[in-house]
């Protein structure tokens, strides 16, 4: 026994192919339709723009990397400690000379002014020492910091000459994904942006379809209450009563029932390595909901409805006519399956059902379905 729902196919992961720079369309190298591959050119740009921003950046990169050399092998701080090494050379001498002096003149060996002078000459030695401590200080400083300037300059023009080189790949448009292309919705020569609403093309994947129906509330629990292990191989009909060969699987549902229509949407995957389907395909998914054995089934148009009583005609042993109130089962096809009120062996009557009445004596003949024209005998199965 089967159970089927309208289905439609969808495409769950397209992508909208966009530009990710601004130029105008110089080619595009595909045919609406085509099958593309992931990293496959699809729109060529005029990269005159950006080639020429690459090699701006890079002569920007080349000149910041000889300020920095040079910031490196400044001689001012060379000048600066050679001038210390000198300083500190002369307070030497002079510390020598005072040390000299002030004995003899303590002895009246030497005159006072002599150490006077050589008293002088160490203060003003030991004065330039530190003058030029604090100069080579400060030119180290200035030094450190043109090194750290320029090779902050140099880092921020590698990263211009990285975002131009990007640029000037991004002017060749490549498929994101592997997929069906749709129609270019921008011609040769148009202007393309990054911010524009619409996209340059759409790619739909197409292998493995997605699939959307709605069950009821109790179809859904249904299906809930099946381990993951036997949940129903899906079939999937399609408009022209074929079915794919290719078995689907039950993979999500949404997050909430529709209280307008009290259904709730389902979502199956089904593979599809000859890209047969295609997005927006209606159908109907069909699976097995139940088995049942020794079912006796009878064509639907043997079945009569009054109100809510439901009997067929039987045919007796003396080929009389005989009412039997019925009670139906699910339908199977053309078929319905009935649960009550017939045993094996039982004549139903399927043509004729208007000009027959009970009691009244028949001379049956075996039916033929004029849709298979296979006989089928009257006897229920």
């Amino acid at each position: 026994m089967y159970t089927e729902y309208p289905a439609q196919t969808y495409a769950r992961d397209m992508v909208e192919v966009r530009s990710r720079v601004e130029g105008y369309i110089e080619k595009w190298l595909f045919r609406p339709g085509q099958e593309v591959k992931a990293g496959q050119a699809l729109y060529v740009l005029d990269t005159r723009p950006f080639q020429a921003q690459v090699q701006q950046a890079q002569g920007s990169v080349r000149q910041a990397e000889a300020d920095l050399v040079f910031a490196k092998n400044q001689v001012s701080l060379r000048q600066a400690e050679a001038n210390l090494a000198a300083s500190q050379s002369n307070l030497v001498k002079a510390q020598q000379d005072y040390e000299r002096l002030k004995p003899l003149v303590e002895q009246d060996a030497a005159a006072r002014q002599d150490l006077d002078a050589a008293t002088a000459a160490l203060r003003s030695a030991e004065a330039a020492v530190r003058v030029n401590q604090a100069n080579v200080e400060q030119t180290r400083l200035t030094t450190e910091t043109q090194v750290q300037a320029n090779e902050g300059k140099l880092a921020a023009q590698k990263g211009a000459l990285q975002t131009a080189s990007l640029n000037l790949q991004y002017g060749s448009i490549t498929a994101p994904i592997s997929g069906l292309v749709g129609d270019t919705l921008v011609p040769v020569g148009g202007l393309v942006t990054p911010g524009a609403q619409q996209p340059l093309t759409t790619i739909v994947p197409l292998d493995p379809i997605w699939v959307r129906f709605k069950v009821s509330e109790a179809q859904y629990l249904a299906f809930k209450k099946l381990p993951a292990r036997q949940s129903p191989a899906l079939h999937l009909v399609l408009a022209d009563n074929s079915e794919l060969p290719q078995t689907g699987k039950l993979t999500n549902a949404l997050n909430q029932v529709d209280p307008r229509t009290g259904t709730l949407e389902m979502q199956a995957e089904f593979p599809n390595p000859t890209h047969k389907l295609l997005p927006g395909q209606f159908g109907r998914i069909r699976y097995v909901s139940d088995h049942r054995s020794g079912a006796l089934m009878v064509p639907q148009r043997a079945v009569q409805q009054n109100q809510s009583i439901q009997s067929v005609y039987v045919v007796g042993a003396d080929n009389k006519v005989q009412a039997r109130p019925v009670t139906t089962g699910p339908r199977v096809g053309e078929n319905w399956i009935i649960d009550k009120g017939l045993e094996p062996g039982d004549r139903v009557i399927v043509e004729g059902l208007l000009t027959v009445r009970p009691g009244s004596p028949v001379n049956p003949v075996p039916w033929k379905n004029a849709a298979s024209a296979a006989p089928v005998s009257g006897k229920t199965e």
